[in-house]
């Protein structure tokens, strides 16, 4: 499989994650949104909007390593001024982490996340690309969930 890279040899955005996810769990998390989808077919307007809402605010995974990264930095560095040094190599890691994660799209706290089905970006608005798709937002009607969820992946 040919790896879009961005100009510094790097995986392109949408594909960092992914490819540092295990076949199994990136699996889980397309058939997960699949299983989304699929009561949606058919479903009135104002039951899609609601979901699209629901979707809009879902956390993707980079806002949840941000938020657990700065956490834990947060609390190392504290810790680290009330009770003891040592503590302070908690926002060294945090830091090393997140860095490691913005460069390859991997971090060591990525598989668990995966595991646990947080979704990228890209896979969350896959997701609303197949509910406006069956809404009828791009002309005609489409009434099957895996053929919206197929022009969602190659629009």
């Amino acid at each position: 499989m040919d790896i879009p890279r961005n100009a510094y040899g790097f995986p392109a955005t949408d594909d960092r994650v992914p490819l540092h996810t295990s076949d199994r769990a990136n699996a889980r998390i397309r058939e997960r949104t699949m299983e989304n989808v699929r009561p949606f077919a058919g479903a009135a307007t104002r039951k899609i909007d609601a979901r699209i809402d629901a979707l809009r605010r879902e956390w993707d995974i980079e806002r949840t390593l941000e938020a657990n990264a700065s956490a834990l930095a947060l609390a190392g560095c504290v810790l680290g001024v009330a009770v003891d040094k040592r503590f302070l190599v908690l926002p060294v890691l945090a830091a090393g982490f997140l860095f490691q994660h913005s460069m390859q799209g991997w971090c060591p706290p990525l598989p668990l996340l995966r595991r646990m089905g947080v979704r990228t970006s890209a896979e969350i608005h896959e997701e609303i690309l197949a509910l406006r798709t069956l809404r009828g937002d791009f002309g005609g009607e489409v009434w099957d969930a895996d053929d919206a969820m197929m022009q969602a992946m190659n629009p």
